[in-house]
């Protein structure tokens, strides 16, 4: 019997406007960094990379996130990923090729549906029947918000077959979902055009899945 951690991370908003200009590329998706077993050392490293670079007079008491974060502390942060080497797995939705059923339902819908279709083959894939399986997803929104998509994660964790402890976590209190934030930015990045050095090194050689069942 193993333990499987699986830290997960969302990307996007769930509108269905258009957004020609900005940051907002179309897609709402998750994505998930995996450790198998007992893994502080690799805990250990985000927690050495923070004192470290507080050590040369940068603060990050939040930790980190990919989206703010600097072109010199992505750097580092990448660096410690490529040595970690998790295995990545990401999902996008395109959310202008989604059916008038889905927009109908609503967005929490859209969230549900897209945490659904990533984490039922994640677990497929990494997991068997009588391992236990430890997710930590990232909060999403506030207030309302937040407690809805709790709801709908658990809800999807009901319906796994396998015995899940899940646990909902602010992003800045685990380095685990800080990783899987920086996977999935990346991923992101390579997914519109962007891709780079990040993704080619860092994330790439453990990315196992990047599912787009709308298209792209």
């Amino acid at each position: 019997m193993a333990v499987i951690y699986l830290y997960a991370d969302e990307t996007g908003n769930l509108d269905y406007a258009q957004h020609p200009t900005g940051n907002e590329s179309g897609f709402f998706g998750f994505g998930t960094a995996m450790f198998r077993d007992e893994h502080g050392d690799a805990i250990w490293r985000g927690h050495e990379l923070r004192t470290r670079l507080a050590a040369h007079g940068l603060q990050v008491p939040r930790g980190f996130h990919a989206k703010d974060d600097s072109v010199a502390t992505r750097n580092e942060v990448f660096a410690v990923i490529r040595e970690l080497s998790p295995r990545f797995d990401t999902t996008f939705l395109l959310k202008s090729n989604a059916y008038a059923s889905v927009r109908d339902r609503g967005q929490m819908y859209l969230y549900k549906l897209a945490w659904f279709l990533h984490i039922k083959e994640v677990i497929r894939q990494t997991s068997n029947p009588n391992d236990r399986v430890i997710i930590i997803a990232g909060s999403f929104g506030t207030n309302e918000r937040a407690s809805r998509a709790r709801e709908a994660i658990r809800d999807v964790c009901d319906q796994l077959n396998r015995r899940v402890t899940l646990c909902v976590w602010d992003a800045s209190t685990s380095w685990g979902l800080q990783v899987a934030d920086y996977g999935l930015w990346g991923t992101h990045r390579y997914l519109v055009g962007k891709g780079g050095a990040w993704f080619e090194e860092s994330v790439r050689p453990s990315l196992q899945s990047t599912f787009t069942p709308w298209g792209r």
